[in-house]
C-alpha cells in the first residue's frame, strides 16, 4: 500500500496514512490478522466476517497486507467484473514496492505468468480458446472407462492385504493416471511422476528439484507430440488455430496437470473421508437417496479442494463489501468463507443436492475450464472404489485424522481403510464387489437349455432335426399335418433365426 491515499473529505488534499479499514492499517499486535498463522482458518474467517463483514483486511505471511473476500455475492462480483479486478499481480502495489521478496512462499501462487489464468483481453482470449478448444476434444464415455480401469489397477495393489490408505495409496494417484491418459502420456504415469507433483505443490526442500522433474518430463512429451501428433489434449493444443508456441503448449501442460492433481485429490479425499465416518452420509449413498455425484457436489460445497485462489488485484479504486478498495490492492478468492456464507447458506446441515453455485472451480472469464474432468474423476473413481470394497471402514478413530493446512487449501494426510481382503479383478471389467458371472454365448428364450457334460458355458442354440411323428395307426403312418404355430411361437422362432 502507498504511503497516501485519496482524501476521505473530498476536499482532494491527500490523507496522511492508509484510510480506515485498509490492510495496511494497524499492522502488527492488534492489527490485521496474520491468515498463515492462523490454527483454525474457518474460525478465523468467521471472526472476520463478524468483525468487518464480507470483505475484510488481512495479512500473508512477510505482513504483506491483503482483502480477503468472505461473502458469496462479493466473490462473484470480484471475479465477473474484469474491468475492476484482474489476475495480473504485476500491478499489485506491495510486489511494485518491492515488500514481496523473491523467495515469498506464495511466490508460485502469486507471480505473473504468461498463462490464460493471469492474463486478460485478447491475450487471454487466444490462450483460454486453445485451452478450451482441447478440452472439448475430450471423449467423457472413453475418459470415464479410463476412470474405472486405473481403479481397477489401483485397488488390485492392496486388496489382497484389508488394509490400505486410501490418500497415498489412491486419491493421490488416480488424478495423475487419468490426467497422463487425457495428456496422451500414459507410460510416464509412475510413482516418481507422482511424488515429485505431490512435492512440488508442498513447498518443501526439494520443491524446485521436484518441479524442474515435472517440466522436463512435459518437455520431452511436448516435442514427442510436435512430431508425431495423436488424439489427445497436448496434440489438440499444439494444433489449435491459436498457435501456441512449445513453451506455451508445456505451461498450460503444467498448470492443466498441477490444478488437476492438487484439486481432485483433495476431492476424492473429502469424499472418502465424509462416506466413511459420517453414518448418515454413507446411509443416503447406499440408500440410493443420494448419487456419488450428488455427493462429490455436496462435498464441493463444505469442503471445497481450494479454500481460497490467489489472488485478484485491483485496477482502479472501488468499493467491495462496504470497504474501499484502492487501485493496486490484492484481494483473495475465498472459496471456503464464501460457501459458507450465512446469506446464503442459513443452516449449513442442510442438503444442496442440485446446487452447483459454489465457489469451488471459481467463476467469471478464469473460471475451472476443466472443472468437468475433475468432476468425473471424482464421482467414477469413488464409486468403483466402492463397489470394489463395500465392506471397507475407518482403521483409526475419527480424532486422529491429520490434514496439511495452508492459506489455500486443507490436505488429508491420509485416511487409513480396513476391509475384508479381496482377489484383484481384471482391470477391463466393470468394478465389482463379487466375481462377475459367466457371459451368453448366444441368445435364448424360454426356459434354460442343458449344459453339455464338462462344459460351464452355454452351447449356441441348435436346431435339433425333428423325428418322424408316430401317427394313430402306428409306426410308418403318415402323421398329421402339424398344427399352425401362434403368434408367439412364430416370434420366437424368427428372433432364433429359424
Amino acid at each position: 500500500m502507498t504511503s497516501e491515499t485519496h482524501s476521505l473529505t473530498g476536499t482532494g488534499e491527500p490523507a496522511p496514512g492508509p484510510p480506515p479499514g485498509c490492510p495496511a492499517h494497524g499492522l502488527g499486535p492488534g492489527g490485521p490478522h496474520r491468515l498463515h498463522e492462523s490454527e483454525d482458518l474457518d474460525e478465523l474467517y468467521e471472526r472476520l466476517r463478524d468483525q468487518h463483514g464480507p470483505v475484510a483486511p488481512a495479512l500473508i505471511h512477510d505482513d504483506v497486507p491483503v482483502w480477503v473476500v468472505l461473502g458469496h455475492a462479493e466473490n462473484l462480483h470480484m471475479v465477473s467484473t474484469p474491468a475492476q479486478f484482474c489476475r495480473d499481480s504485476r500491478i499489485w502495489t506491495p510486489w511494485k514496492e518491492g515488500m514481496v521478496k523473491p523467495d515469498h512462499p506464495l511466490m508460485p501462487h502469486i507471480a505473473w505468468q504468461p498463462i490464460a489464468s493471469h492474463v486478460e483481453g485478447d491475450e487471454h482470449k487466444r490462450l483460454r480458446g486453445a485451452v478450451s478448444g482441447a478440452i472439448s476434444t475430450i471423449d467423457f464415455r472413453s475418459l470415464r472407462r479410463h476412470i474405472r480401469r486405473h481403479t481397477q489397477r489401483l485397488v488390485n495393489r492392496f486388496c489382497e492385504e484389508g488394509r490400505a490408505d486410501l490418500v497415498g495409496q489412491f486419491a493421490e494417484h488416480l488424478p495423475m493416471a487419468v490426467m497422463c491418459e487425457i495428456l496422451g502420456m500414459p507410460d510416464e504415469y509412475d510413482d516418481r511422476l507422482v511424488e515429485a507433483a505431490r512435492d512440488a505443490l508442498k513447498g518443501t526442500d526439494t520443491a524446485i528439484a521436484s518441479h524442474t522433474h515435472v517440466m522436463e518430463v512435459l518437455g520431452r512429451h511436448t516435442a514427442r507430440r510436435r512430431a508425431e501428433p495423436g488424439e489427445d489434449l497436448t496434440s489438440h493444443l499444439l494444433s489449435h488455430p491459436a498457435e501456441l508456441t512449445e513453451d506455451e503448449v508445456r505451461e498450460h501442460l503444467r498448470l492443466i496437470l498441477f490444478a488437476a492433481y492438487e484439486n481432485t485429490a483433495n476431492l476424492i479425499s473429502n469424499v472418502l473421508r465424509v462416506v466413511l465416518t459420517d453414518p448418515g452420509f454413507r446411509a443416503q449413498l447406499s440408500g440410493g437417496q443420494m448419487t456419488v455425484p450428488e455427493a462429490v457436489e455436496q462435498s464441493l460445497w463444505d469442503e471445497p479442494p481450494f479454500s481460497t485462489i490467489f489472488a485478484y488485484f485491483a485496477k482502479q479504486e472501488t468499493e467491495l463489501g462496504g470497504q474501499r478498495i484502492r487501485a493496486g490492492d490484492g484481494l483473495l478468492l475465498g472459496i471456503a468463507p464464501g460457501n459458507v456464507d450465512p446469506r446464503i447458506r442459513p443452516d449449513l446441515s442442510a442438503n444442496m443436492q442440485g446446487n452447483r453455485s459454489h465457489l469451488a472451480f471459481g467463476g467469471g472469464p478464469h473460471e475451472c475450464p476443466g472443472q468437468d474432468i475433475g468432476r468425473a474423476i471424482a464421482d467414477s473413481g469413488v464409486d468403483a472404489l466402492l463397489m470394489r470394497l463395500p465392506d471397507v471402514q475407518l482403521d483409526c478413530d475419527e480424532d486422529e485424522l491429520r490434514w496439511r493446512s495452508s492459506i489455500a487449501s486443507r490436505h488429508l494426510v491420509e485416511l487409513p481403510v480396513r476391509f475384508e481382503p479381496k482377489p484383484p479383478q481384471d482391470v477391463t471389467q466393470a468394478p465389482s464387489h463379487a466375481p462377475a458371472g459367466a457371459q451368453r454365448t448366444g441368445w435364448h428364450v424360454g426356459p434354460p437349455l442343458p449344459l453339455p457334460v464338462g462344459d460351464s458355458q452355454p452351447s449356441p442354440v441348435v436346431t435339433p432335426p425333428v423325428p418322424p411323428v408316430a401317427g394313430p395307426a402306428g409306426p410308418g403312418a403318415v402323421a398329421e399335418p402339424p398344427r399352425p404355430l401362434g403368434a408367439w411361437r412364430r416370434l420366437v422362432r424368427w428372433w432364433r433365426g429359424y
